[in-house]
């Protein structure tokens, strides 16, 4: 079986490892001949994955000469080239609903709705994801892989400890530039608690916390994943303000360690996330309230024990990546065998939400007219009406000799210069 996975490059996130651990695993366990296909030159050095030397990595132009069973796009931008790599089936692996990662006015929006709406089987990791994808594309294949843990790395203890006294050790992990991960947030709520506490943050962008990392107690950075796994051993909470998920992980990773969580309603959160048996959740924009709930389980350490002891039960009975790679293996396999999708449902689904994306484009555009021609508007009275005139006044040369300093400064602050 010959496969590849399109990908924008290799950096660190998330994503991008769900797929080098799906790929290498194929490799390595099932006998797959499996191939990373970059879609875009490289600017950056490829962060380090573990035994990545099972997999061929490809410049798109090397996947072009080649002919394989099923190509799989697996992130919206990478569906543009997914038909330029010669396969039997194209596939279409979806993290998320990746159009929610761009606010309304932008055009990235409209595009990656767009792609859920080509002639491809669709692969996902969580079971919203693929109720939704059944609901927009009726008849279309979908099969659902969720997502494995390493249980070497992320290596579960027996038993959780009773922490009954110091400061609530929480961990917020993330990218702080990222509007949807609610970085921001998780560290105000921590700021505004009154019990003692220790933060912790992890992020691959630590140059981007900004004001940020002097909250932290302390801040980590690239951390391998064992690395990771002992930062989670460390802490009593994962603290995730997710505004948009697909199915997320470092709770869950946290729970193989001994941490609850304490995160908000997001997409996928009830994959694994049970409030007030195995965690908390709390609501969106809600400081005050994430910090009393912190302060909670900082207080009531009965309390914490109960979740972190639960959550490590929840995470006793998640995959683990060698479960999660055989699913993966027999969808592959059986969206080879099956027959391709239909090309007419695609072009009518794709059609239809075009005209939507349109209609959409159009208001947009009506709102930016109407703002531009107000702003030219203002524009025009400054410069030929009563302020325009205003200014000629104080700016001639009788008026400059004739008023104080005091009165030219306080005509420039309200006349502009």
């Amino acid at each position: 079986m010959k496969v590849c996975f399109l990908v924008n490059d290799l950096q660190l996130s998330g994503g991008v490892g769900v797929v080098v651990e799906h790929a290498r695993r194929l490799a390595h366990e099932h006998g797959f001949d499996t191939s990373l296909v970059l879609v875009r030159e490289q600017e950056l050095p490829s962060w380090r994955y573990e035994a990545l030397a099972d997999v061929r990595v490809l410049a798109l132009e090397e996947a072009r000469r080649e002919r394989f069973d099923v190509a799989v796009a697996t992130w919206w931008e990478t569906t543009f080239s997914l038909f330029d790599v010669p396969a039997e089936r194209h596939a279409y692996f979806v993290q998320s609903l990746e159009d929610r990662f761009y606010k309304h006015d932008q055009a990235e929006r409209v595009g990656a709705a767009l792609t859920l709406d080509l002639p491809v089987a669709f692969l996902t990791e969580a079971r919203w994801i693929a109720d939704t994808l059944r609901a927009l594309r009726p008849g279309a294949p979908v099969h659902l892989v969720r997502n494995g843990i390493d249980k070497g790395v992320f290596a579960a203890p027996p038993r959780v400890e009773p922490r009954l006294d110091g400061p609530l050790r929480v961990l917020v992990e993330g990218h702080p530039g990222v509007w949807f991960k609610g970085v921001p947030d998780a560290v105000a709520s921590v700021r505004a608690m009154r019990e003692p506490h220790h933060l912790t943050i992890v992020t691959g962008w630590p140059e981007e916390l900004g004001e940020l990392a002097g909250v932290a107690d302390r801040v980590e950075s690239q951390l391998t994943h064992r690395e990771m796994a002992a930062v989670y051993g460390e802490c009593d909470v994962v603290l995730k303000l997710s505004h948009v998920e697909g199915m997320y992980g470092p709770p869950l990773e946290g729970f193989h360690m001994g941490a609850t969580t304490v995160t908000t309603e997001v997409t996928g959160h009830d994959e694994y996330v049970r409030h007030g048996w195995n965690g908390v959740v709390v609501d969106w924009d809600d400081v005050r309230g994430t910090a009393a709930a912190l302060d909670l389980l900082a207080r009531d350490r009965r309390y914490l024990h109960f979740l972190r002891h639960n959550a490590l039960a929840t995470a006793r009975g998640w995959p683990s990546w060698e479960q999660a790679a055989q699913f993966m293996a027999l969808a592959l396999l059986r969206i080879r065998r099956e027959a391709a999708p239909s090309a007419g449902d695609s072009a009518a689904a794709l059609m239809s939400d075009l005209r939507s994306g349109l209609e959409v484009y159009r208001e947009h555009l009506v709102e930016r007219n109407d703002f531009a021609r107000q702003a030219e508007r203002w524009e025009r009275i400054k410069r030929v009406g009563p302020i325009g005139r205003a200014r000629s006044v104080w700016r001639s040369p009788a008026v400059q000799k004739t008023v104080g300093p005091h009165v030219l400064r306080a005509a420039k602050r309200v006349l502009g210069r």
